[in-house]
């Protein structure tokens, strides 16, 4: 019996050559290769180029690396030469020598670090279209306006702008900021309306600047407003007119106010009571490249050590008052020399109380949190600063 074979009709398949393979390799190598002026991590998706003396971009980078460090160098030109990074989320340019933004940044990126350069201006194409941006550093730089579109960036959570030249607090702020950082500029002013397109505020940082009164009413609008630092200002205190609104807010907020105008204290404001956390950026602790900004530590709180008897003792009758000396004298009297035992803390009372005669009427909450300050004060020198106290009042 005969086999009949069948015979197929398809060309045989090439087998690669040995040139082919080679090029294979090569073009594998090709794919994954790192700048040799950089160090490359994560399957060479992050590539650190820093402090390496680059006055240009350099040649090699993948298309597809997620973080870029290009910091501590010596760039002025970076226009268009990042627009083909589509997958990039990281960019550190900070430290070099532009003078503006690059343009045609990709869209995707989530964190913009720019400080310590000559940027003079932000235009308002330069973040048009950066949708997915949550935190911009912008700070240590010759800055004297920003400009945003409205209804731009509303990932931003995160906006600093410290160490700059501003005059007056920028408008048009993306609405879900969460952090704002206007310290160490030349700000005098604060525009009615600047600031009520912000209700997800909570860290707002102005010390260190010019301004020698606020409209308080400006800060009506931060519904979230959890820290705003006023220090370092030169307040008209003199001026009660100018300040009065200011007063005004800082009584009635919620909110921790650190270096409280034309007062003794440094911290006031109801938040105090509690533990802040939170924001803030590279004026103080500059973050690792690509980490969170929500997990960025402020340097710790200056703590408050000074003694002081609150407006709101100012509110107490005078029976009421008076009744307390009594009983502190007859403390006194069973322990002979406590009174002379503080005179330093007697005399800072005696300050801070005279100053307070004109107060206006404090809340409820303020009796509360001045009856747990004195409630910590020794027993001697409690007494004493009922009876000073008790003095002052007969007198008025």
């Amino acid at each position: 019996m005969k086999t009949i074979r069948k015979i197929s009709t398809m060309p045989p398949r090439p087998q690669p050559t040995g040139v082919a393979l080679l090029l294979l390799l090569l073009g594998a190598q090709v794919l994954a290769v790192c700048p040799p002026m950089c160090s490359c991590f994560r399957g060479h998706r992050e590539a650190d180029c820093s402090r390496r003396g680059l006055a240009q971009l350099p040649d090699g980078l993948q298309h597809n690396i997620r973080t870029l460090n290009l910091s501590h160098n010596r760039l002025r030109d970076l226009d268009s030469h990042l627009s083909h990074f589509a997958h990039l989320r990281t960019l550190d340019i900070s430290h070099n020598q532009l003078v503006r933004l690059p343009t045609s940044l990709p869209r995707a990126l989530w964190h913009i670090q720019a400080s310590s350069n000559r940027l003079r201006q932000l235009e308002k194409n330069d973040t048009a279209y950066h949708w997915n941006l949550q935190t911009l550093d912008l700070s240590t730089n010759e800055l004297e306006r920003v400009v945003f579109i409205n209804n731009t960036l509303p990932g931003l959570l995160a906006l600093n702008l410290s160490h700059n030249k501003f005059w007056t607090v920028p408008t048009n702020m993306p609405c879900n900021l969460e952090m704002v950082d206007l310290s160490h500029n030349f700000l005098v002013q604060i525009l009615p309306g600047s600031l009520d397109r912000l209700p997800r505020l909570t860290h707002f940082y102005l010390h260190s600047n010019r301004f020698l009164a606020v409209d308080g009413q400006v800060f009506s609008r931060l519904e979230s407003l959890h820290l705003i630092t006023l220090y370092d200002n030169p307040w008209a205190c003199e001026d009660e007119d100018s300040m009065s609104t200011l007063q005004a807010w800082m009584e009635s907020s919620s909110a921790q106010v650190q270096g409280c105008p034309c007062s003794t204290r440094h911290v006031c404001g109801e938040a105090h009571q509690s533990s802040t956390g939170g924001w803030h950026f590279a004026s103080y602790t500059e973050p690792p490249l690509g980490a969170d900004a929500h997990h960025v530590s402020r340097p710790p709180m200056q703590a408050v050590t000074s003694v002081h008897l609150s407006k709101s003792v100012r509110n107490h009758s005078d029976e009421s008052a008076v009744d307390h000396a009594g009983s502190a004298e007859r403390e006194l009297a069973s322990s002979p020399g406590s009174l002379t035992s503080t005179p330093h803390s007697v005399s800072a009372q005696t300050s801070t109380t005279v100053r307070t005669r004109s107060a206006k009427k404090a809340k409820p909450g303020a009796a509360r949190s001045t009856c747990q300050q004195l409630g910590s004060l020794a027993p001697q020198t409690l007494a004493a600063n009922l009876i000073l106290t008790a003095s002052i009042l007969r007198n008025i």
